[in-house]
């Protein structure tokens, strides 16, 4: 086959999210500090976008090197299984911020831990489902024109993902909008307390509801536009248009790191420990709250 450029660009980003997400895999699960039920969930964030860049430059190794229709079942299915597990990690670390802060006073129990491994089973097991579909046969490889804009996904298996994208959305969407509301009001109460200055609450307020709108931004402007495009595509349109909404999603898994691990001040200290040796890396450590990850 002919080298197709924009192969090229999907295996690069593959290979970077490879890289960023293998650290925070590394650091997470390989440190004793970090078994809180928060850390697990960006775990679970962090190793479904490890397989998600793994996935793509399989694809391109196997596209051009091994062409097989077998192979190509199962490259796609690790990207819908991966991508799907990254999208619901998302969701279950948003539900986890939420708790955090509307049952703070609960939240360090054994039952959020409970909670939390249920969350990720059926993370996982939903995630491993979709993906098991085109090799259990749900595909279109025999019947060219039941395809999707992405083969060998059928037009109906690619609906259901993104009608499961778009209610992942709503639901996170409006727990944020409930976190906002959590902050704002706290927000208020520290300063009526401490006799803070209006300006003062307003630039808390401020900052706390801009770094939320960052994170839903983010996640909204990466994977809407391909989200949209599977509901409206068909196999008949042109490729480009694919690879050009397919490409900004895979930069979520990108920025995933930077949103929900690099900017946490635990693993910071972890990442400094391993680079320059200055701290202990059996040092215990405890965030502040999830909703500081």
């Amino acid at each position: 086959l002919a080298l197709n450029p924009w192969d090229v660009v999907l295996c690069v980003s593959g290979t970077i999210i490879s890289c960023e997400n293998a650290i925070v895999v590394v650091v997470i699960f390989y440190s004793p500090a970090f078994r809180a039920p928060m850390f697990l969930l960006i775990g679970s964030l962090a190793t479904a976008d490890l397989l998600a860049g793994l996935g793509l430059i399989l694809h391109f190794a196997f596209i051009y090197f091994i062409p097989s229709e077998a192979v190509s079942l199962l490259t796609v299915g690790l990207l819908v299984t991966s991508f799907t597990a990254s999208v619901s990690s998302l969701l279950s670390v948003t539900i986890d911020r939420y708790l955090s802060l509307y049952n703070a006073l609960t939240y360090y129990s054994e039952r959020t831990v409970t909670r939390t491994y249920i969350m990720l089973i059926l993370t996982w097991g939903a995630s491993i489902c979709y993906g098991l579909l085109p090799i259990m046969g749900w595909n279109c490889l025999k019947e060219p024109s039941a395809c999707s804009i992405v083969k060998p996904l059928m037009k109906n298996h690619l609906i259901i993902l993104s009608v499961s994208f778009f209610m992942v959305f709503a639901v996170m969407l409006q727990l944020y909008v409930q976190i906002c509301k959590i902050v704002c009001r706290h927000a208020h109460q520290i300063a009526v307390q401490r006799h803070f200055l209006a300006a003062s609450h307003y630039v808390t307020t401020r900052k706390g509801i801009a770094t939320l709108a960052i994170i839903l931004g983010a996640f909204a402007s990466c994977w809407l536009p391909f989200a949209v495009y599977c509901l409206l595509g068909d196999y008949t349109y042109p490729a480009l248009y694919t690879y050009v909404t397919l490409l900004p999603a895979t930069y979520n898994s990108m920025i995933n790191p930077v949103i929900y691990a690099f900017r946490n001040q635990e693993i910071q200290k972890v990442l400094w420990t391993v680079c320059c040796g200055c701290l202990s890396p059996t040092m215990p450590f405890r965030s502040r709250s999830p909703s500081d990850v």
